[in-house]
């Protein structure tokens, strides 16, 4: 059963299972290092404490001495002012030193447990199916992923190193009051405690709330900086660039009031908190001066109690803060965890084994689909396609074209019938194995952000320069890559925006031809192309289809008439099929489309 996602303004009902979750990442099964970092850094943040409980006693025996009062307890060993006092300094020192070797023990403990979190989420996503990530927006999506791994590593060391410690170092010094002072003393100050710790729970989740809205106004804007920048050029079409800016503005605007909201209540939170410790810290400071007038209690004393007041008033004063933060991880956590636990649509099946390819046919049998079950797509169809065959599909916007591919690279499984190549139904196979053997060249080439060169590379894992070379020279871009400044070191832009159509086409085959798969999909590859370039981009596709089996998805009849058999689509449904000679003759759907894109050229022309 899913888990019921964490709202923005909730705590996450499974609190306890988030932190279950983190774990095994504070302490890594089969990990030794590890685990023993934790101890020691344990051992450290102890001792720490300790000394830090201990440091006033030389701070009392240090005044107590100048004011002739008192007398020398046997620890002191004869030490005068001056000595006490430079203990006092030491221990100070030792107190920072080992909260410091604490840190540094288990920083690599904490960073190799934020870098496999970060390693396990970047693969879950890529992992996850295409209905997945069509649903999804990524700059929310980036946010959700980077807010979560932060949030595991505060968590790791927080939750760890503030609230037990804090704990611990207030158990010891209602100890040391306790045993030294009146029972009085303590009273007040567990009742300090107490009202402080309410009153931060109360005023940090009344905050909570205004900070889950400060967030998703955070995320809101984010993701619209981000779709417009990726649209970059629609932006620029359509003179945009005011109602983008609006856009956002009115996003930032809801992020300003939240962010203000936010600042006011911690206004509030630190004064009230700044009240409770101040009406604790003179009460107990009022008792400890009636106590030195009585004689009951030397100057010493008066020091010292003001001192653990002021120790304990630092760690409550970040409790507020730590509670916060820790509430906040959480919630990041919980939704990053329902990220994680979300389960593709499309999976291999247990047994599933590696797909063989010995010539590379394809078959479809009474396919049916729909991305949406109350709205198919694909009504039962049958198609072979032999083994280096070429087939086209054709038809109009809607009728199923693209879909079919989607479905051959198994992005999308089947509602009914079966799809196989070679025999192996693609459910039955790894999907590794199948992208392996399936090469694609879509409409629309999207590059990574770097060089021709590792673009084409991008084909096939340690391809060498040669192989490289070779690729490009049989999409026909290698002479146009050797004549740029820096040749196959050229960046090109994000999403490559820095080359045309027709050469991010060329950079796509050869990517594709490196891969070397034994089917190619062209998905309209060339629609987007002027006539002139899509010519040239057809004579390499042609060579990169000799010896394959090649299913051609096109918009444009005139690019598939030489193929071996073309299929019409439409409605979801195989109308026609033949060669194009054939289609032509019988004067059927095909021919009516071929005679109506053949009158819009003439018009164009």
């Amino acid at each position: 059963m899913r888990r019921r996602p964490t709202t923005a303004t909730e705590m996450p009902d499974n609190a306890l299972q988030v932190i279950r979750r983190v774990a095994p990442y504070l302490w890594p099964e089969g990990q030794t290092w590890a685990k023993r970092k934790v101890v020691l850094a344990m051992i450290a943040l102890v001792l720490a404490k300790v000394v830090a409980v201990g440091t006033p006693f030389f701070y009392k025996a240090a005044v107590d001495q100048l004011a002739g009062e008192g007398r020398e307890a046997a620890w002191m060993l004869g030490a005068g002012a001056i000595g006490l006092t430079v203990a006092y300094g030491m221990a100070r020192l030792m107190n920072v030193g080992f909260q410091q070797l604490r840190d540094a023990i288990f920083a690599p403990v904490a960073q190799r447990g934020l870098r496999r979190l970060a390693l396990e989420t970047f693969q879950h996503i890529h992992q996850m199916s295409m209905r997945f990530h069509m649903t999804r927006k990524t700059g929310g999506l980036s946010r959700i992923i980077e807010r979560g791994v932060k949030s595991v590593e505060f968590l790791l060391r927080f939750l760890l190193f503030s609230i037990g410690p804090l704990i611990l170092e207030l158990l010891m010094i209602g100890a040391v009051l306790w045993t030294l002072f009146d029972w009085s003393y303590l009273a007040v100050v567990m009742a300090v405690i107490a009202a402080y710790t309410i009153f931060t729970f109360k005023v940090t989740e009344w905050r909570v709330k205004l900070r889950r809205r400060m967030n998703d106004q955070d995320t809101d804007a984010n993701q619209k900086a981000i779709d417009s920048l990726l649209n970059f050029e629609t932006v620029k079409y359509f003179g945009a660039e005011g109602r983008e800016a609006a856009r956002y503005d009115r996003a930032m605007e809801g992020y300003e009031s939240a962010a203000l909201q936010t600042s006011y209540s911690l206004a509030f939170l630190n004064v009230g908190q700044s009240f409770l410790i101040t009406g604790g810290l003179v009460a107990v400071m009022v008792m400890a001066a009636v106590g030195v007038q009585s004689g009951d209690l030397t100057v010493g004393d008066f020091v010292m109690v003001n001192a653990y007041m002021i120790q304990i008033t630092m760690p409550l004063n970040f409790l507020g803060t730590v509670y916060r933060e820790i509430r906040q991880s959480l919630v990041d956590m919980a939704h990053m965890f329902d990220l994680l636990e979300q389960r593709p649509d499309v999976t291999d099946d247990p047994d599933a084994k590696d797909l063989k390819v010995d010539g590379g046919s394809v078959r479809f049998r009474d396919v049916s689909f729909g991305y949406d079950p109350e709205r198919p797509i694909l009504h039962g169809v049958s198609l072979d396609v032999a083994a280096g065959e070429t087939v086209a599909l054709v038809g109009p916007s809607g009728s199923g074209k693209s879909t079919i591919g989607r479905l051959l690279f198994r992005f999308y499984d089947v509602s009914g019938g079966a799809l196989e190549i070679d025999g192996q139904d693609v459910r039955s196979v790894t999907q590794k194995s199948l992208h392996g053997a399936i090469g694609v060249v879509p409409q629309d080439t999207v590059l990574f952000n770097d060089t021709i060169g590792y673009n084409i590379a991008y084909g096939r894992d340690g391809a060498t320069q040669a192989d490289i070379e070779a690729a490009a020279q049989a999409a026909q871009i290698h002479a146009f890559i050797e004549g740029l400044p820096e040749g196959y070191d050229t960046q090109v832009g994000e999403r490559g925006l820095k080359l045309s159509g027709g050469e991010k086409q060329r950079v796509g085959i050869a990517r594709t031809l490196l891969k070397d798969p034994p089917i190619l999909l062209l998905d309209e590859a060339t629609s987007a192309l002027d006539t002139e370039t899509e010519r040239d981009i057809q004579d390499a596709l042609r060579r990169a289809g000799e010896g394959r089996t090649v299913i051609t998805i096109a918009h444009r009849l005139s690019t598939v008439a030489d193929a071996d058999r073309i299929v019409v689509l439409e409605d979801g449904r195989i109308v026609e099929e033949g060669t194009h000679a054939e289609l032509l003759a019988r004067e059927g759907r095909y021919a009516g489309l071929w005679a109506r894109q053949a009158s819009e050229r003439e018009r164009a022309a």
